[in-house]
C-alpha cells in the first residue's frame, strides 16, 4: 500500500510522462505534484516506488518512467476520467444510426479510430455455427472429387478433393450415406467429435473422405470468423512508442491481420461488466506487449452479443480513451436494440 504522498506523485509522474512522452525528473514532479516537497525528498520517494516496481529508470536520464505496475495502480485507483461532452456524444449517436444496419459496426469502428487517434476494433456477433444438411461427393475424374456440402441455413459449399486412390461412383455413395445418416443435423463441431471416434473404425478409403469433409468444415467456419471490423491502424504508425520497433509494429500487424489472437482477446471482455484494460503483457498476446487495449461489450435487447476497444500505446492518454470505449459501446447498444426492435 502506498501512502497519500506516493500516490499522488505517482499519479502526477504517470500524467506528466503521458502528456510529455519524456522521462519525468525529480524537480518537475515536485512543481507539478502540487505537494511542498524539496527535490530531494521526491527522489526518496521515487525511489521507494521503483524498488516496489511502479516506476523505472531509463539509462540514459535520471528521470523516472511508468512501468506496467504503475499504470495498472494508476488506471485502477488514481485515474480522473474525462467524460464527454453532451455535443459530442449527440455527433455520435447521430453517426451510428439505426437506420444503417449494414454500416453500424465498420462506423463504430471508425469512431473509436477518430476520437482516440489509435487503432479502433468492434468485434461481431458471434454466428451461429453452421449445421449440415446433406452431402453429396460427385466423381470428376479417376482422382478428382466434387464435395457438395448443403447447411441448414441454404448455403452450399462446393470443393474439388485430390485424393490418392480413385473411388467408384458406388463407393461415393455409400460414404455420402453414412454422413448423412450419422451427421445430418450436426455442427462441424460435434461431427468432428463424432467422427474422431468413428474414423479407426471406418475403411481406410471411407477415412480419407470422412477427413476431407472435416476439412472443408474447417475451412467454413474459418471464412465465417472474419468477425471483426478494424480502423485506423496506420495510426499506430505515428506513435513515437511502437514505430521505433519496427519488428514489433510487424508483430502487431501480423495480429491484426491473421485475427484469431486478438478476436479471442476481445471476446473475453464479452463476459466482463463495462470496460476492461489490459497493459502490455496482460493480455498474453506478444504483440500486444507495448501496447494498452481498452474494450467494453455492447449488447442488443439486453444480452451481450460483441465488443469494441481501442488498441494503442501504454503511453495512451486513459482518462480521455475509456470514456470513449464506453461510449460508443453504450450508444451502439442502443442502436442495435433500437433496429431489432423497429
Amino acid at each position: 500500500m502506498l501512502d497519500e504522498r506516493a500516490r499522488i506523485l505517482l499519479k502526477t509522474l504517470v500524467e506528466r510522462y503521458i502528456a510529455e512522452g519524456e522521462p519525468i525528473g525529480s524537480r518537475a514532479l515536485s512543481r507539478y505534484s502540487g505537494l511542498d516537497l524539496s527535490p530531494a525528498t521526491v527522489r526518496n520517494v521515487m525511489a521507494d516506488l521503483e524498488e516496489a516496481g511502479f516506476v523505472a529508470s531509463p539509462h540514459t536520464s535520471a528521470g523516472r518512467v511508468p512501468t506496467p505496475r504503475g499504470y495498472r495502480l494508476f488506471v485502477d485507483s488514481l485515474l480522473t476520467v474525462q467524460p464527454l461532452e453532451k455535443g459530442q456524444i449527440a455527433a455520435l449517436e447521430h453517426q451510428l444510426d439505426p437506420g444503417q444496419p449494414q454500416q453500424l459496426l465498420s462506423s463504430a469502428s471508425r469512431i473509436l479510430s477518430d476520437l482516440s487517434h489509435f487503432a479502433g476494433v468492434v468485434v461481431a456477433p458471434r454466428r451461429q455455427a453452421p449445421r449440415i444438411k446433406q452431402i453429396e461427393f460427385l466423381s470428376l475424374s479417376e482422382k478428382r472429387i466434387l464435395l457438395i456440402l448443403v447447411t441448414s441455413d441454404g448455403e452450399v459449399q462446393n470443393r474439388i478433393l485430390f485424393t490418392e486412390t480413385a473411388y467408384s461412383p458406388s463407393e461415393l455413395v455409400t460414404a455420402a450415406n453414412y454422413f448423412n445418416q450419422h451427421c445430418a443435423g450436426l455442427d462441424f463441431d460435434q461431427v468432428r467429435g463424432r467422427l474422431d471416434a468413428e474414423l479407426r473404425e471406418l475403411k481406410s478409403d471411407l477415412q480419407r473422405l470422412m477427413s476431407a469433409v472435416l476439412a472443408v468444415g474447417d475451412q467454413t467456419l474459418g471464412e465465417s470468423s472474419e468477425r471483426y471490423v478494424i480502423s485506423g491502424e496506420r495510426n499506430l504508425l505515428d506513435v513515437d512508442d511502437l514505430s521505433s520497433n519496427v519488428r514489433r509494429l510487424r508483430e502487431l500487424f501480423d495480429l491484426f491481420e491473421h485475427k484469431t489472437g486478438l478476436v479471442r482477446l476481445l471476446d473475453l471482455s464479452n463476459k466482463a461488466d463495462g470496460v476492461q484494460i489490459y497493459i502490455g503483457n496482460e493480455s498474453g498476446i506478444a504483440p500486444l506487449d507495448e501496447c494498452s487495449v481498452v474494450t467494453a461489450p455492447y449488447e442488443a435487447n439486453g444480452q451481450v452479443i460483441g465488443s469494441v476497444g481501442v488498441i494503442g500505446p501504454t503511453r495512451m492518454a486513459y482518462e480521455r480513451v475509456i470514456p470513449i470505449v464506453d461510449i460508443t459501446a453504450r450508444l451502439l447498444s442502443s442502436a442495435l436494440t433500437y433496429q431489432a426492435t423497429a
